[in-house]
């Protein structure tokens, strides 16, 4: 019974929820990034290279016919498939650049944030403390 509480306690761990929901969120991107790149943008760098798909780029290695889709090809045999790897490589480089600009952007909002906590705690001047004070009043209070 205590390893299932000390299982609960740690599942409920904000770090953990956390991991869970970015897990999540980023198979949600990663299909978002797929589409752009298969739907939005290799269709018109294939059509600058002569309406080429470049997901169906391959070199046969079991002397299939070079015209068939990589599907097909693949159902004959093995087959060096780099026009994919290249898509599955320019998926990658996109989202990496993304999660790189939401990081950076990230740290700019959390420095700047520290940096105006630091002016408010530089501009607000210190209580003073209360033996100081006491000081103060018995030194006015001598005084008269």
């Amino acid at each position: 019974m205590a390893m299932m509480q000390e299982f609960k306690e740690f599942a409920m761990k904000g770090n953990v929820v956390d991991l869970a929901v970015g897990v999540i969120i980023g198979g949600a991107f990663g299909k978002i990034v797929d589409s752009l790149v298969a739907d939005i943008i290799m269709p018109p760098i294939g059509k600058l290279f002569g309406g080429l798909d470049f997901a169906n780029y391959y070199i046969a290695l079991n002397g299939q016919d070079p015209h068939l889709s990589l599907a097909e090809a693949k159902k004959l045999g093995a087959v060096f498939a780099y026009g994919n790897f290249a898509t599955i490589l320019l998926n990658f480089i996109i989202l990496a650049f993304v999660i790189f600009q939401m990081v950076r952007l990230m740290n700019k909002a959390r420095n700047l944030n520290t940096k105006e906590a630091a002016a408010e705690a530089a501009a607000a001047p210190a209580p003073t403390p209360e033996d100081i004070v006491l000081l103060r009043e018995i030194r006015d209070s001598l005084k008269k």
